[in-house]
């Protein structure tokens, strides 16, 4: 097996971190919403609205797997680098965990992508009687 070379994991540091710093942004977009939305359904208590937060929640957890996967995929390249000069195999698993966390972090962020669109689409079809599949 090939020595993991520094570069390797060097280059998903920059991509894990503005993938975090998305991540963080969204989950302060969403919590200030749900705040706002909570705030109206004290007032009128109407279940359209309950129903908006209950898809928030979990929208809100995906972004927190999201965070919490992205994490992990930071610590295990991180623990890549340490491994390279000491333990080779050790490495290349600490980089293929990294790879790993980081794609489940991607698939985590996607359905909340989709879950956000789908929410976008009711809102829409409530206020206009449109065909959303056009």
């Amino acid at each position: 097996m090939d020595t993991l070379s520094y570069n390797a994991p060097g280059i998903l540091f920059p991509a894990i971190s503005l993938l975090m710093l998305a991540f963080t942004n969204r989950f302060l977009g969403l919590s200030s919403l749900t705040r706002q939305l909570l705030d109206k359904y004290r007032e009128s208590e109407d279940p359209n609205i309950e129903a908006q937060v209950r898809n928030l929640v979990i929208r809100i957890s995906h972004i927190r797997f999201s965070q919490t996967f992205g994490i992990l995929s930071m610590t295990f390249c991180t623990a890549s680098i340490l491994f390279i000069a000491i333990w080779n195999i050790g490495a290349w698993i600490c980089f293929g965990l990294s790879l790993f966390s980081m794609l489940t972090s991607l698939v985590f962020s996607l359905l909340e992508i989709r879950l956000s669109v789908r929410a976008l689409e009711l809102e829409i079809h409530a206020v206009f009687s449109w065909d959303s599949s056009r």
